[in-house]
């Protein structure tokens, strides 16, 4: 064993405390004997890449989809599962670490021992490098001691964030074979779980035995859709962030002099901004999807902001806080552009340092607009996974300078007679994502940890672990797995007419809906928000008594039960065949078919791809 990993924690008297807590699992978890319910084969939400999807995915892709149930269900198709021979499970941390991911580990070592104490889960340790060189941690009750509903990846350790390549696939595979697993459970994100149903596609067609399993893990909260709610650890980071924002704008109220520009996580969606702003009522929010669907400038986006300067400063406010996605950059039109042709130029091996004259014209002269400081930042190497590195980019002092600069012409001009602009930034990032978990968080990841070994016992390869109607308590969880084929799409282009698929088959990140209940209820907010300094403080993250059973606004105001939605569709059409049999009057049976012929013409118009004269790949 790596003596990095799994050493005993010296924990605080509040962690010890912790440690005790047992999180609940929902009726269907409990017990020894594993019920499962098959629904019907799965799909893709965007039909027009269901066909490349499928031939990328012959093994994997339309799977059914799975429900866990109670033992007092009454479902006469369900798979009763009571022999539980002894398997060998591995575990890796694929993605950022994210509050929670030791729970998943716990929750499934429990699963695992409850349905047979010889059953034996290895922890890799060091992330995807210890996976290809086969170094693991043997996980006990002694190891996961000081380490249950604590924070960080600490226990096993995370390097890059790929298993992508053919040398990666092919040590991945090797690893499962020599070292006899069963199941390989892969805990991340969006970049994690596509590397996932790629493996398990691949090992699929290789008849490896290893089934491979995802537990959604990141505190992005972009690894969403129809089956995944929210995922572990956006909840603890955006109510640890929301503490400190909340202390940062009654510092804002209190000086009167400030306005503080607060840059937080999230490369691809807005999610954790949107969130953050909901708990701690800031003055200004800048999505970044707001950005790239007006196509805002980085001239826009410092006027916008420049302009509610001014319209606090004839209130006689000269303080504020302004929150910042750190992907925003990234939604900026021209901004996006210069990162792409900096990005084409490093993959032609173009040294850092020879960049700049490598330019474009229109890219040079933006290039040398900005500041020394984000030009050096701009130049840095890709992360692990390919994308810019966001994090590192001060976009928060960027527009700081720019509304600077900007508020100082003004005042040179005489349009505006306030008193001078301050600004101070921040960036909170690593300050929430190694927090103890809130309450959620640890119940969750522990759930989830449980499905992963009700799907390995139900012989299911490339599944999610998921959970649905999570806002509501423990108990009325409803637990599942969801094929991951069934929640890819196939990127686009539409600069020619018609948008066609390009690129492989991938989970992407989930963008803030801009017709969700959440945007809605901060565009309702956002003049007061802007004007009445309505700083809210939710306080520091509660794990017992007022407040630890509290959700995220995200979760909370949504409507996103789809797996009992499904159920639901199920029941009704199984009554429709129950009431219309063989025998039925002629009217019932002309009500039938008058009724479905409809619903059948309205979601085949729904579902219907538009190809604009393109024919599907």
């Amino acid at each position: 064993m790596d003596s990095d990993y799994g050493v005993p924690r010296e924990l605080s008297e509040l962690q010890k405390k912790r440690t005790e807590y047992q999180p609940e699992l929902p009726p269907c978890l409990q017990g020894t004997t594993v019920r499962v319910e098959f629904g019907d084969s799965t799909t893709c939400a965007d039909p027009s890449s269901a066909n490349v999807i499928s031939r990328a995915f012959p093994h994997t892709f339309g799977q059914p989809l799975a429900h866990f149930l109670r033992a007092t269900a009454k479902i006469p198709d369900a798979q009763i599962i009571t022999e539980h021979p002894p398997i060998r499970v591995g575990i890796v941390f694929c993605g950022r670490q994210s509050s929670g991911g030791h729970n998943v580990v716990w929750g499934l070592y429990n699963a695992m021992k409850i349905h047979n104490p010889d059953n034996i889960l290895l922890g890799f340790l060091g992330g995807t490098e210890g996976l290809f060189a086969q170094k693991t941690l043997e996980i006990t009750d002694e190891v996961l001691a000081t380490y249950k509903n604590q924070g960080g990846f600490d226990l096993l350790g995370r390097t890059v964030d790929q298993i992508r390549t053919t040398e990666q696939v092919n040590a991945t595979m090797k690893a499962c074979r020599v070292l006899k697993l069963d199941g390989l459970v892969i805990v991340g994100g969006v970049t994690s779980n596509s590397d996932a149903a790629q493996l398990a596609e691949t090992f699929a067609e290789d008849k490896c035995t290893t089934k491979v399993v995802g537990v959604p893990v990141t505190l992005y909260g972009d690894l969403k859709n129809q089956f995944v709610e929210t995922n572990v650890g956006f909840d603890t980071v955006c109510k640890v962030n929301s503490q400190l924002i909340s202390n940062v704008c009654i510092d804002a109220l209190s000086a009167e002099k400030y306005y503080y520009f607060i840059r937080l996580m999230g490369r691809h969606a807005s999610h954790v901004a949107a969130e953050c702003a909901l708990q701690s009522h800031p003055n200004m929010l800048i999505l970044g999807e707001e950005v790239a669907l007006s196509k805002l400038t980085l001239f826009d986006i410092t006027k916008q902001i420049c302009d509610a300067v001014q319209a606090r400063a004839a209130k006689d406010k000269y303080h504020g806080v302004i929150l910042i996605p750190e992907g925003l950059i990234a939604s900026i039109p021209e901004l996006y552009a210069l990162l792409q042709e900096i990005h084409d130029l490093q993959d032609q091996g173009i040294s850092t340092d020879d960049i700049s004259s490598h330019l474009s014209p229109w890219a040079t002269a933006l290039f040398q607009f900005l500041p020394p400081f984000i030009r050096k930042q701009l130049l840095l190497n890709p992360e692990s996974d390919d994308a810019a590195q966001l994090s590192q980019i001060e976009t928060e002092k960027l527009l700081a300078q720019l509304v600077e600069k900007e508020m100082s012409n003004r005042m040179k001009e005489g349009t505006y007679k306030g008193k001078k602009f301050n600004a101070i930034c921040h960036f909170f990032g690593y300050q929430a994502r190694g927090s103890l978990p809130s309450k959620f968080d640890c119940d969750y990841a522990y759930v989830l940890g449980h499905i992963c070994y009700h799907i390995l016992a139900a012989g299911l390869n490339g599944y999610l672990a998921t959970v649905t109607n999570l806002k509501n308590p423990v108990n009325k969880w409803r637990c599942g797995a969801a094929p991951l084929a069934a929640m890819m799409t196939v990127k686009r282009h539409s600069r020619a007419p018609g948008a066609i698929p390009i690129g492989k088959p991938a989970i992407h990140p989930v963008s803030l809906d801009l017709k969700g209940k959440v945007y809605e209820l901060l565009r309702e907010r956002a003049t007061s928000f802007l004007m009445d300094d309505l700083y809210r403080n939710p306080g520091p993250l509660q794990f017992e008594g007022p407040g630890s059973e509290a959700k995220t606004y995200t979760l909370s105001v949504e409507d996103q039960d789809y797996m009992g939605r499904m159920k639901m569709l199920q029941e009704y059409l199984d009554k429709v065949k129950s009431i219309v049999k063989p025998g039925v009057s002629q009217d019932v049976l002309k009500a039938a078919l008058i009724s479905m012929a409809s619903v059948t013409e309205v979601l085949s118009v729904m579902t219907m791809p538009s190809f604009n004269g393109h024919q599907p790949l």
